[in-house]
């Protein structure tokens, strides 16, 4: 059985003069109108619906744009809905009408599917293509109301979308902003969509919804990775056609219940997510986005120990594409969880307000039963303390974003030029508000805290309790500079001399208040059919914990994905993603195991006398109906324990490991001395 950790959030006092100028500063109150209260429009208004439909190696090796494109072709639309579409970015079409040499439009209406014209290949993830597609619809398909959908891969706030696979393009957020504004220009109080929508990974967030301020009433977006089923075309277009009166929110409603029928039709429901935005929010929305990081920049600099504060609430928040260094870094977090997670001591002065409004803004979501605690509006953590990761990020809002500098503070310790700049420019506003002096945020010193915490981790000695435990007491001050603990467990074969990586966990207990870790060690670990395999813990609620196991999958590389219940104290097998890819681009196809696949868990070995380990595969497993995985008994043997520690520049630090022998049914536990 799994032990839930009992993880403290530690708040952080924020000054009472600070508070009131955040609250009072954030405009008059905000009081977003709900779908149920927007005017339906006349059933006789047109519609046009705008595809642009990059097929990518979703449609070369899964065929999922044709699905998509036959969905669509179920239904029978009236006079007044058409739905133009662009088709490309892809080798190879699964089916007998589409020309992967070319680029090609399409209409599809009342009299059923028309090809328009055929045009040189062009790199989809590219602007200037998408320009050409809005000029030539806007040119021969006005309507009352339009709507436009992006069709592919999605990786969020920093790497865009639209991964072209033949030209290796993609769009950022501004490339879509350009183009949408090049064509159609930016009206707030009309814009010229009805509804922009992402059938995609990733891009339900707040940078998202922020470039499409202007262009569109409503957007909608999942925060989480898509089943490669993506969104039910024969449901919400069904939908419109027998109610063309409806608005863009009650559209969106559609998509996001029909998408999620979807999955349940095929069993991938578990952790999918869609939100419907009000992008008349945004400004807004924004600006306490902005307060919201201005808060946090000044927490951090008044005192270091924010960060471990902040970092702690947002890997316990639900978080969006994996974000492990098996699989890769997407950096999408629930904006509203990391609040949440927080409590009311962690942004005081901001936080509630800023989770009142993206909850005003999020009218409607849907969310599988592993994702229930996301808002439905997604934003930027950096989890990994990647640079090059951090300097993308920051070219999306520019200089003038509080939370950009403090996630340069966080990741790098230290601030820029520009971002002291920045940060003075900002304290210089607030000590014209006529501010006491010792109401003024100060410097901190988080540079020489974490140096100094990171000298004294490494190896930190492990104590063997009269219970016969692994304890780690590193006290309050250092374990304040962690953003979080977990356990790493191997397997010691004496005839072979070889050690066995058997995974991470956050299988212990925690006392952040005390800075305590114990084991919960038990003689149990994972395994597919009895088979172990090295697992990697990626997402921990107080309701389940997700992990990753590498495997070959039919001779492939996969992460196989399973989560794990408290109530109900078992695991499920949620299916196979490939890892991120070097362009950011996750893999949004999960695909279920089927009856015959050969399965091959991936271990790490090291030999005596080596200093790495080697990955192997030791073992092969044929799918079954009834293949399942579950925690089996070790048996007896040698086990090594470490405890890892992570700072919060993704910094890991290890203990001294303590080893536990099985035998006979019992644990007994020693310290590895030098």
């Amino acid at each position: 059985m799994k032990r839930k950790t009992a993880h403290k959030c530690l708040g952080i006092a924020i000054l009472l003069a600070l508070s009131i100028a955040f609250v009072t500063g954030c405009g008059s109150e905000a009081g977003a109108p709900s779908f149920v209260s927007q005017p339906r429009y006349n059933s006789t208004d047109t519609w046009a619906i705008y595809w642009y439909l990059c097929g990518t190696d979703l449609e070369t090796n899964y065929g999922a744009a044709t699905e998509d494109l036959f969905e669509m072709m179920q239904v029978k639309l009236p006079e007044n809905i058409q739905v133009i579409i662009e088709t490309g970015g892809t080798e190879s079409w699964h089916n007998d009408f589409i020309d992967p040499d070319y680029n090609s439009r399409w209409l599809y209406d009342s009299d059923g599917l028309h090809h328009l014209e055929d045009n040189y290949l062009a790199d989809m993830g590219d602007a200037g293509t998408l320009v050409d597609f809005l000029e030539f619809c806007d040119e021969n398909f006005p309507a009352d109301h339009r709507v436009f959908i992006f069709w592919d891969h999605g990786a969020g706030s920093v790497d865009g979308m639209n991964h072209d696979e033949i030209f290796d393009g993609s769009l950022s957020l501004a490339d879509i902003s350009w183009a949408f504004n090049t064509v159609f220009g930016n009206n707030p109080n009309n814009p010229p969509f009805e509804l922009i929508g992402f059938d995609a990974c990733l891009m339900a967030t707040i940078h998202t919804a922020g470039s499409l301020y202007g262009l569109s009433r409503w957007m909608v977006a999942s925060q989480e990775l898509e089943p490669g089923c993506g969104w039910l075309y024969s449901g919400w277009l069904q939908a419109l056609a027998n109610d063309p009166g409806m608005n863009g929110a009650m559209l969106g409603k559609a998509i996001a219940d029909t998408f999620y029928i979807g999955c349940e039709d095929i069993g991938q429901e578990d952790d999918v997510t869609l939100s419907v935005i009000d992008l008349s929010m945004m400004p807004l929305l924004l600006s306490a986005y902005y307060d919201f990081g201005a808060e946090s920049l000044f927490s951090a600099v008044s005192d270091p120990s924010f960060f471990s504060d902040f970092g702690r609430s947002a890997r316990n928040a639900e978080n969006y594409g994996g974000n492990t260094r098996s699989t890769g870094f997407t950096n999408m977090v629930d904006l509203g969880d990391i609040i949440r997670q927080g409590g009311e001591n962690l942004l005081p002065a901001t936080g509630e307000y800023f989770l009142e409004l993206i909850n005003q803004a999020v009218v409607y979501k849907i969310a599988g039963p592993l994702r229930q605690r996301g808002s439905g509006l997604s934003g930027y953590f950096n989890f990994n303390g990647d640079r090059r990761n951090l300097a993308k990020f920051a070219e999306i809002r520019g200089d003038e974003d509080p939370y950009r500098w403090f996630s340069e503070y966080m990741v790098t310790g230290n601030l820029s030029w520009r971002g002291e700049q920045f940060l003075e420019e900002l304290i210089e506003f607030y000590q014209a508000q006529e501010w006491e002096e010792e109401q003024v945020p100060k410097r901190g010193s988080k540079a020489r805290n974490i140096e100094s915490a990171q000298a004294d981790l490494e190896d930190y000695p492990v104590i063997i309790t009269e219970d016969g435990n692994a304890l780690l007491d590193l006290g309050f001050e250092l374990a304040d500079n962690l953003v979080a603990v977990y356990c790493i467990v191997g397997y010691y074969d004496e005839e072979e001399d070889l050690n066995i990586l058997l995974g991470r966990d956050n299988d212990i207990y925690t006392d952040w208040e005390n800075g305590r870790f114990t084991d919960n060690f038990r003689g149990v670990w994972g395994s597919i059919d009895g088979e172990f395999v090295y697992m990697d813990i990626v997402d921990s609620t107080e309701e389940y914990n997700i992990y990753e196991i590498p495997v070959k999958l039919n001779g492939e590389e996969f992460s196989l994905r399973v989560s794990y219940t408290y109530e109900t104290e078992t695991y499920r097998i949620l299916g196979a993603r490939r890892g991120i890819g070097e362009n950011g681009i996750p893999d949004k196809n999960l695909r279920q195991l089927r009856p015959g696949d050969i399965l091959e868990p991936l271990l790490y070995v090291m030999l005596s006398g080596e200093e790495d380990f080697t990955e192997v595969s030791i073992s092969s497993i044929t799918v079954t109906d009834s293949t399942s995985f579950e925690d089996i008994e070790t048996g007896d043997g040698i086990f090594s324990f470490m405890f890892e520690m992570v700072d919060i520049q993704n910094n890991s630090f290890y203990s001294d490991i303590a080893v536990f022998t099985v035998q006979d049914g019992g644990i007994f536990a020693m310290i590895v001395e030098d």
